[in-house]
């Protein structure tokens, strides 16, 4: 499975954002071993909370899972403090389950996206091999992406890769042209029951490895704009595409988001400088000074951190993009966008990137190891899927 998806490769160390579109299917029976949840919507809030330290975690043993690419293996190269793995969210008024087992029988789940998405696609489906341990599988590689079937329980998790969500196109005598107003993709992806989108890790990349030469919005070609405000403008194209496309009678739409502890304060200066106004640029410097974010301005990257910051709030606060976020979410036509906030919960696992313990032999700070932190992202998925009640396992 490694080979399989080394073509989406590794990308940028920024804040990522994640956007996810849901499908709403049938709830099947809970298989036995999930676990009880005293849960009530009225006071339960699955995004505020705090880690708790419990040594029956971690949910499965990820040495075990066959889909685990060697950049999130942490395991495998040799972490040596394994206390990550022991974390458990525990959110206000409820408690997560375990599991997701029966539920997703015959669906098929597609993240598209960046090597977030791959993040998380790789979590899914380590919690579903877990959970189906007995199951065969299958896996498919196309142009694009590259799929994963259950084969006993007809489960289908799909990853594909697009690292701005809009399209980029070959223009005769311009070149490589982001298209901020176009998602042709789009028909693709609405064959599928669960669509899990994440974007903007790429919207600050300006190295040779930034995958466009030109960027149009609305027929007009241009050398290069503003990349927060080109992220906004790509994520309302993204928006109406939901309201014009979405089936709302059996789709659920939510909007997640995630975080990373990375980039130099060096680089990302000069990228802000280049990029934004001074008030852009003020907020942020004030985000992105690594360990200056829970207090310890001598920390420069991830090393060594071995413990998720303490308490249930994060000190230097949201990054840029959830303001943008919620405004485009507010602005759209139809309420059929739910705001699934893992940022915060997400901020406070300083403890949970590969570091130098990956396959590739380089320092990451951005991508989260499998088993870990992207577990807890698809559990609050799951919970957020299944209202339950007091005595309902979700």
């Amino acid at each position: 499975m490694g080979k399989v998806v080394e073509r989406f490769g590794l990308f940028l160390n920024i804040t990522p954002i994640f956007v996810v579109i849901i499908v709403s299917f049938c709830l099947l029976e809970a298989n036995a071993h999930e676990v009880v949840t005293n849960i009530s919507r009225k006071s339960c809030d699955l995004f505020e909370g705090s880690w708790v330290f419990d040594n029956s975690y971690p949910l499965y043993n990820s040495t075990t899972c066959p889909f685990i690419r060697k950049e999130f293996d942490c395991i495998k190269y040799g972490k040596p403090n394994l206390d990550y793995l022991k974390y458990r969210w525990q959110p206000k008024g409820c408690v997560l389950s375990r599991f997701f087992m029966k539920r997703y029988r015959g669906k098929k789940i597609m993240y598209i996206g960046d090597s977030l998405s791959l993040n998380n696609f790789e979590s899914l489906l380590c919690l579903l091999h877990a959970a189906l341990p007995k199951s065969k599988f299958k896996q498919q590689i196309n142009k694009h992406s590259v799929s994963v079937t259950f084969e006993d329980y007809g489960v289908e998790v799909i990853l594909f890769h697009s690292n701005y969500l809009v399209d980029i196109e070959v223009v005769p005598n311009v070149g490589r042209v982001l298209k901020l107003n176009s998602i042709k993709s789009g028909e693709i992806w609405k064959q599928v029951d669960v669509l899990i989108f994440n974007t903007w890790l790429w919207y600050l990349r300006t190295d040779s490895k930034q995958q466009w030469d030109f960027v149009e919005n609305n027929g007009t070609i241009s050398k290069d704009m503003n990349r927060i405000e080109a992220f906004r403008i790509e994520l309302n194209t993204w928006a109406k595409w939901v309201e014009r496309d979405i089936n709302t009678k059996k789709t659920k739409v939510f909007f997640s988001r995630s975080i990373s502890h990375t980039l130099p304060v060096r680089t990302f200066i000069l990228l802000i400088i280049k990029f934004c106004d001074f008030l852009c640029f003020t907020k942020v410097i004030l985000m992105n000074i690594f360990g200056s974010e829970w207090g310890k301005p001598e920390v420069k990257n991830c090393f060594n951190e071995t413990s998720p910051v303490r308490g249930s709030t994060y000190p230097s606060g949201l990054p840029i993009p959830v303001n943008i976020v919620k405004q485009v979410l507010q602005n759209m036509s139809k309420p059929i966008v739910n705001l699934l906030d893992i940022t915060k919960l997400t901020q406070l696992r300083k403890d949970g990137h590969p570091s130098i313990y990956n396959g590739i032999h380089g320092f990451d700070c951005t991508h989260w190891c499998i088993g870990g932190v992207p577990d807890t992202w698809n559990n609050i998925l799951y919970a957020s899927l299944f209202p339950t009640s007091p005595k309902h396992s979700i």
